[in-house]
């Protein structure tokens, strides 16, 4: 997985005119989604952010651009805190500045992080094609979805079981409330129905 990470950071940076900074930025976002506090948000989830970009990169109006907002998206994760979006936009669109990236392709990378707030529907090709993405394990095969279940409850486990399981039963149900989960056709017609399968049978098993 490493040499995938690897590859997907300079074709990134390539693909948006700059070369790839030098200097311990990819390590230290290789660091913080390493940190022993993390179970879901960890090099597996960007890894399979990455390949699902690989293989659907052609609904992207800028590849680039979504690649380095996925690399970002969960490179702050405090499961104490309410703005690691924020935080983790505001580190994208620093490191892309002082890289010499343009300001408008910082500023879209900015909004790209922020979209995985999920508390709207995405606007533009890319922001739909970052969501799909970050969403895409709700579709997964079942052994892998239940494994992602597991890992999201183990990053919380210190929250009491009486508050844990309705929380986690109602962010699920937004999900399977909505008209749509995935709003990229290919995504859609890939994953939409198992999503909603794995959603039901989570819900029921928290209730």
């Amino acid at each position: 997985m490493l040499e995938l990470l690897r590859d997907s950071w300079r074709e990134a940076w390539a693909a948006i005119g700059a070369d790839a900074p030098r200097g311990p930025l990819f390590d230290e976002l290789l660091a913080r989604y390493r940190e022993p506090h993390r179970h879901y948000h960890t090099l597996q989830h960007l890894g399979e952010c990455i390949a699902w970009l690989q293989r659907e990169q052609a609904a992207a109006e800028r590849p680039g651009e979504v690649a380095l907002a996925l690399w970002f998206h969960d490179a702050i994760y405090d499961v104490h805190a309410h703005d690691n979006e924020h935080r983790s936009a505001d580190w994208a669109h620093r490191a892309l500045l002082t890289s010499g990236v343009a300001a408008d392709a910082a500023r879209r990378v900015h909004d790209l992080v922020m979209a995985t707030k999920h508390d709207a529907v995405p606007r533009g090709m890319d922001a739909e094609l970052l969501v799909d993405i970050d969403l895409s394990i709700l579709g997964a095969e079942r052994e892998r979805f239940d494994e992602y279940e597991r890992q999201v409850h183990a990053e919380y486990s210190f929250v009491p079981d009486e508050v844990r399981l309705p929380q986690r039963g109602a962010i699920l149900q937004r999900f399977l409330d909505r008209p749509a989960i995935y709003s990229t056709p290919r995504m859609h017609a890939h994953l939409e129905a198992r999503a909603r399968e794995n959603l039901q049978r989570s819900i029921s098993a928290l209730q």
